[in-house]
């Protein structure tokens, strides 16, 4: 392993024990206050078709994002991961509770027929909302290790909208990142919306 992929794992790891470290209802508390902000922004009202992860572990919350924006009649997508061809596909659902079944690393991923049915073109898609372990103030965004998002991100959907979601606690001043490594193009905690200019 190189030194820089051991400074990332070393930081990764210590910022995820933080986050996992946190209460339940204090996440919890955090994760509306992030999905208010969010929801705050102007381009996403205008926005109709989205890839949202679905949180897993101590990530911020986003199934109640997902249903409020189902309710607004929104094209809903969510990451299936293809492990064979190392890829996320975006699958459009409709009802979380019916069409998410726990799959990669017991993720809620769509069920095997939505996986068929209902796979949505990335191209097409408005706003892309991810997740990652560490982020910093230019927009630099570590993930957790497998260059899923990062491969999604600039080959599949490069003209989304890049939204993170993240907790205070997850933001460094500077990351040193991997030329494949994505930036955002916000980063929204519970302290506000930082917007950047994505750098390539």
């Amino acid at each position: 392993m190189s030194t820089m992929a051991t400074v990332h794992n070393t930081l990764r790891q210590k910022i995820l024990r933080r986050r996992d470290g946190l209460p339940a209802e204090q996440r919890n508390a955090l994760s509306t206050r992030i999905t208010e902000l969010l929801l705050d922004i102007d381009k996403l009202s205008r926005a109709t078709s989205f890839f949202i992860y679905v949180s897993f572990r101590s990530e911020v919350e986003t199934l109640p994002l997902i249903n409020y924006l189902l309710e607004q009649e929104k094209t809903v997508t969510v990451p299936w991961t293809d492990c064979k061809a190392k890829k996320l596909l975006a699958v459009r659902i409709t009802d979380p509770k019916r069409d998410l079944a726990p799959g990669y690393c017991n993720i809620p991923e769509p069920t095997p027929p939505l996986r068929e049915q209902e796979q949505f073109d990335p191209s097409l898609l408005d706003v892309i909302i991810a997740p990652g372990s560490v982020f910093d103030r230019r927009g630099g965004r570590m993930g957790y290790g497998g260059g899923y998002y990062d491969r999604f991100l600039a080959q599949d959907a490069p003209q989304a909208k890049r939204i993170a979601l993240a907790y205070d606690l997850q933001m460094v001043e500077r990351l040193t990142l991997h030329p494949h490594d994505q930036f955002m193009d916000m980063i929204v905690t519970q302290s506000g919306i930082q917007r950047f200019t994505r750098e390539t």
